[in-house]
């Protein structure tokens, strides 16, 4: 008898969620191990409309009333992610990692719970990529990377071989971080930005090589998780850890 799919509900319904419903059913037409159900997102000009085939159900205050087995939090800002991730997993949701079936993942890689992976991505021996982390299209992440929960390393980014990323930091599109460099937690770097120093948590780097960006006044007043093999191809459940 045949295993039931996973039902995974996308939590986010615009573009990230949108390249999230391509990965599930990319992976379901190879193996049929999940089913996306839908989505759930707070704009309700969106509610009823179908995306990707897929309709989005209501707010995500609805979660409870809708039957899934896991959800993908499909949000690129690392906060709102990292908050809705933990609000959720403070219920007792579980998460799905949602893996393209053309991206490359090594068979000794840990990959936390709701991370997502996109098409082309590569993810080589020895790394650990925590809980709720995006690796997006094209990103390569070389042998004995760590990664921690909430970051996203955008599409196009290079890591080299022994690089850390800090919880909730982001690497920009095209950007290159030479060998053994630390990311701390929630710094920034800049697109197409060359790291060869480590960077400070909170601190945005830009440029060649990058260096932290100088501050402007503003113009108004201002107002990890254990992973286990998850091969290319693959969408596997499990409860939230934070």
């Amino acid at each position: 008898m045949a295993e039931k799919p996973t039902r995974v509900l996308i939590v986010g319904a615009g573009g990230h969620g949108q390249v999230v419903a391509d990965i599930l059913w990319r992976c379901y037409e190879q193996d049929r191990r999940c089913w996306p159900v839908g989505y759930l997102d707070d704009d309700p000009s969106l509610h009823g409309r179908f995306l990707l085939e897929l309709p989005v159900l209501g707010p995500i205050a609805q979660v409870d009333r809708i039957a899934h087995d896991a959800l993908v939090v499909a949000i690129g800002d690392n906060r709102i992610r990292r908050s809705l991730y933990e609000s959720l997993a403070q219920r007792g949701e579980r998460f799905a990692r949602a893996v393209h079936p053309r991206a490359a993942v090594a068979p000794d890689a840990q990959v936390g719970p709701g991370t997502v992976i996109a098409a082309g991505a590569v993810v080589n021996p020895g790394c650990a990529v925590g809980a709720n982390v995006i690796l997006n299209t094209g990103a390569t992440v070389d042998h004995h990377c760590h990664i921690e929960a909430h970051a996203h390393v955008a599409p196009g980014a290079h890591l080299g071989g022994g690089v850390s990323v800090g919880c909730g930091a982001l690497v920009g599109m095209g950007a290159i971080l030479l060998p053994g460099r630390r990311v701390g937690p929630w710094a920034v770097v800049g697109a197409g930005a060359v790291v060869v120093t480590d960077v400070p948590a909170a601190t945005t780097v830009v440029g060649i090589p990058a260096r932290p960006q100088a501050l402007q006044a503003p113009s108004t007043p201002a107002g990890r998780g254990p992973g286990f093999d998850t091969p290319a191809g693959r969408c596997e459940a499990e409860g939230g850890h934070r």
